[in-house]
């Protein structure tokens, strides 16, 4: 059962790759920030289009490797339609499941990345694009680095 999860989580992560969705440019957006991981060489920019509180909105163009695409992808799904606040808390549960593999909420598609925390180089593959979700969301004009803050 194990390796067919894995076999599942893998499946995802490597669709998300190849076909990475929502991955344009928000020409209109609210808000946008960069992030690059200089340990692996990826570099993206989210775009958040806003709506008061609530993102209407996301997408993301860039280059990396498949964890960092598929993350990205993945981001912008779940946080259209969320207000600020759970995005917010959405990136802590992320954070925790990339660095544990554990998450003490519900994350839904999410959880395809449960095993990242078992490669600790990829971790912050997975996380790039949640911090520069923060970064957008805080107005932080300064693009993000994997190696400026912690996991």
């Amino acid at each position: 059962m194990f390796d067919d999860v894995n076999d599942l989580y893998q499946q995802v992560i490597l669709d998300h790759c190849k076909k990475p969705r929502n991955f344009h440019e928000l020409p209109q957006c609210s808000c946008s920030a960069q992030g690059h991981n200089p340990l692996c060489g990826d570099q993206l920019k989210l775009f958040l289009t806003l709506d008061g509180d609530v993102i209407r909105e996301a997408s993301f163009v860039g280059q990396g490797c498949c964890i960092s695409k598929a993350s990205a992808s993945l981001l912008t799904e779940n946080i259209k339609g969320k207000t600020k606040a759970e995005a917010l808390a959405t990136f802590e549960l992320v954070r925790e499941l990339v660095t544990t593999g554990k998450a003490t909420g519900e994350v839904g598609k999410l959880a395809v990345f449960a095993g990242v925390y078992k490669y600790p180089a990829r971790v912050k593959c997975a996380i790039l694009s949640w911090h520069a979700l923060t970064a957008a969301l805080k107005g932080e004009g300064v693009p993000v680095s994997t190696e400026s803050e912690k996991n």
